[in-house]
C-alpha cells in the first residue's frame, strides 16, 4: 500500500536505552574516540537531565555491549574495539539501580510490618537462611540463592499478600533481567557480595519484634547495597 513503507515501528525502550544510543551517537560522530574517558557519572547525569541510577544502567547496557570499558578506580572509557557503533544496544530488562530504588521504598515499610506479624518458626528460619548464606560465601562461585530466600521469607511473614507478590515481583525482575544479572556477575567479581552483617542485623531486629529497627535495619541494608555497587562506577 502506499506510503506504508514510510512509518517507523513504535518502540518502548526504556530510558537508559535512548541516553545509551545518546552516549554512543557522540562516539559515532567523533566527539570521543576509541580510548577517551567519558565524564563522570554526576556530570552526565546533570548535563543530560536524568538520574545518576538511570546514567548507570545505560553504562551497563554500554559495557555488555562492548562499546565502553568500566575501569573501577580509573573511569569510563570508550572500547578499543573497532566498528563499535555497529555493536547493538537492545532493552535487556530493568537495571539492577532502578530495582534497588524500587526495593528501598518497598521492603522497609514490609520489613516494619513483618515485625509486628512474624513468628518464632519464620524467626528461625531466618537464622538458618543466614547459616546457609554464610556456607553459600565459602564457596569458589557463591549464588546469592539464600539472600533471595531471606529476603521472600520476610515478605511472607508480613502476612499480605499484595506485598509479598510485590517483593517476588521485583525479585523476579531482578533475575530474569540480563542487564542486572549480567552486571551482578561483574561486581561479584570484584567482590562486591550481599552483606551477612545486615543480614543478622535484620533479623535480629524482627526477633526483638521492633518495627522502626526492622525497617531502619531494611533501609541501611538496600542503600549499602547500592552505594557498593556504584563502587563500580567510580575512577
Amino acid at each position: 500500500m502506499k506510503g506504508l513503507d514510510q512509518f517507523q515501528v513504535i518502540t518502548t525502550d526504556r530510558l537508559y536505552i535512548k541516553i545509551a544510543e545518546q552516549l554512543r551517537g557522540l562516539i559515532k560522530n567523533g566527539i570521543y574516540k576509541p580510548g577517551d574517558r567519558f565524564p563522570a557519572e554526576r556530570a552526565l547525569a546533570e548535563k543530560l537531565g536524568v538520574s545518576r541510577p538511570t546514567i548507570r544502567e545505560a553504562m551497563i547496557a554500554l559495557e555488555i555491549s562492548g562499546i565502553i570499558e568500566i575501569r573501577t578506580g580509573s573511569g569510563i572509557y570508550v572500547s578499543d574495539k573497532k566498528s563499535v557503533t555497529a555493536l547493538e544496544i537492545t532493552d535487556k530488562g530493568i537495571g539492577p539501580f532502578e530495582i534497588l530504588e524500587m526495593r528501598y521504598i518497598l521492603e522497609p515499610e514490609v520489613c516494619a510490618l513483618a515485625a509486628m506479624r512474624i513468628t518464632d518458626d519464620q524467626i528461625e528460619r531466618l537464622n538458618l537462611i543466614i547459616q546457609d548464606m554464610e556456607e553459600e560465601e565459602k564457596q569458589p562461585d557463591p549464588s546469592e540463592k539464600a539472600d533471595g530466600e531471606f529476603h521472600m521469607l520476610i515478605a511472607e511473614a508480613c502476612q499480605n499478600s499484595a506485598m509479598y507478590l510485590s517483593v517476588k515481583w521485583l525479585w523476579d525482575l531482578r533475575n530474569k533481567s540480563v542487564l542486572s544479572d549480567s552486571f551482578l556477575k561483574v561486581i561479584r567479581k570484584e567482590g562486591v557480595h550481599p552483606s551477612i552483617e545486615d543480614h543478622k542485623k535484620i533479623a535480629r531486629a524482627l526477633a526483638q519484634r521492633n518495627p522502626e529497627r526492622a525497617l531502619l535495619a531494611m533501609k541501611n541494608h538496600i542503600d549499602n547495597a547500592t552505594i557498593n555497587a556504584a563502587k563500580h562506577f567510580e575512577k
